[in-house]
């Protein structure tokens, strides 16, 4: 399971003021908790107030790179302010992200491709997310077939079929749970899959838990990669527990020591 650490942006009040004031301590300690606690990849994500946020980008990914060494997922819908952080990561880093526009997609596979990165790619387009799984999957064959256009492989490929709220959008959710099931069958070797876990318990008053449940479900049906909150412990033993329930990392007593270990 791919874990996409979620604390480094500027929406976050104690971040945002961070990256205002140019605080190291509080970025790195940040990033190092997150990379500890098993994060695979940092979101980096200036945030929706940053007055230069490509100057941003270039400190918070330097910042990030002097505490750990984990890879970058590079976050931001200006594509200026995406290839300043890929110019910087010194490791292969993701791309947070593009939808299904063709005219979105041909940009951020261009510099994709450039900087050899991996893709999270959003199923909306203009009209906006789509209220059932065969409009998903749609997208995501649309999606599919432009990578390949920019010989990006179905592997570096991460689709996002959009969680939505669970207090207000109820039906989609199990939509969204049959759309990742489905987009295995979208080639082979199959793109990976992705959710922005915190959106499904937004407004609701027990975050952790619909989080924590709706994670396990989704692995259950083929969930490849989340972005979260590696800090919450028992969302993230849950996601081992249920990789191990998968068959997908051997048991011993001290099943989940050996996998924050590994």
């Amino acid at each position: 399971m791919t874990v996409i650490g979620e604390l480094v942006n500027g929406m976050y009040k104690a971040v945002g003021k961070a990256i205002k004031d140019k605080d190291k301590t509080v970025i790195q300690k940040c990033a190092k908790d997150q990379a500890r606690s098993g994060a695979t990849f940092l979101d980096v994500n200036t945030g929706p107030y940053s007055k230069n946020p490509i100057d941003d980008m270039k400190w918070l990914v330097e910042t990030i790179q002097e505490a750990a060494d984990t890879p970058l997922s590079i976050d931001s819908t200006k594509l200026d302010v995406v290839e300043a952080g890929l110019k910087l990561a010194k490791k292969r880093s993701m791309i947070n992200s593009t939808n299904a526009d063709d005219e979105k997609m041909d940009a951020v596979f261009s510099l994709a491709k450039k900087y050899n990165a991996q893709v999270i790619a959003l199923t909306m387009d203009r009209s906006g997310v789509p209220n059932d799984r065969m409009r998903r999957i749609e997208m995501a064959a649309k999606i599919v077939t432009k990578a390949m256009e920019y010989d990006i492989r179905p592997e570096d490929l991460f689709i996002d079929p959009i969680v939505l709220p669970v207090n207000v959008a109820q039906s989609q959710g199990q939509e969204v749970l049959e759309s990742i099931r489905e987009f295995s069958h979208l080639s082979d070797p199959a793109p990976r899959t992705v959710v922005g876990l915190s959106n499904v318990s937004q407004g609701t008053k027990v975050r952790s838990l619909v989080n924590r449940t709706f994670l396990i479900m989704a692995i259950a049906n083929g969930l490849s990669a989340a972005i979260l909150d590696p800090l919450d412990k028992e969302l993230m033993d849950a996601m081992i527990t249920a990789e191990l329930i998968l068959n997908k990392n051997i048991y011993c007593d001290s099943f989940l020591d050996a996998c924050r270990k590994r």
